[in-house]
């Protein structure tokens, strides 16, 4: 097993970009264009993990899938949020069936 710490390495490296130049960081440049380009961005690497699924390449699924959960660490940020914040909400839902949890949510107890 890898190091599941690094999430909360990359958001803290994400958090200090913040206040970084945007002509010298992504990061802080991405924060910089607002939420439209963060969202973009999300949406872009969403699209790239489609394609690379449907090619059947390991390695740039995993790839793709690094660039998503980047580009979601960026809107976590953005909204003051992080990756604990999401892994308390799947905290939450172990041992709750999928189907149950989505029906508590929609009747607003999730």
């Amino acid at each position: 097993m890898t190091d599941p710490a690094i999430l909360g390495r990359l958001a803290a490296t994400i958090e200090a970009r913040k206040s970084a130049d945007p002509a010298a960081s992504y990061v802080a440049r991405l924060l910089h264009e607002g939420e439209d380009k963060i969202l973009r961005k999300v949406a872009e690497e969403a699209v790239e993990i489609l394609l690379a699924s449907k090619n059947g390449d390991k390695q740039y699924i995993a790839r793709e899938t690094a660039d998503l959960w980047f580009h979601c660490l960026v809107l976590l940020a953005h909204h003051g949020l992080g990756p604990e914040d999401v892994l308390e909400e799947l905290r939450r839902r172990e041992g709750i069936s999928g189907i149950n949890e989505k029906a508590l949510r929609k009747a607003g107890y999730g």
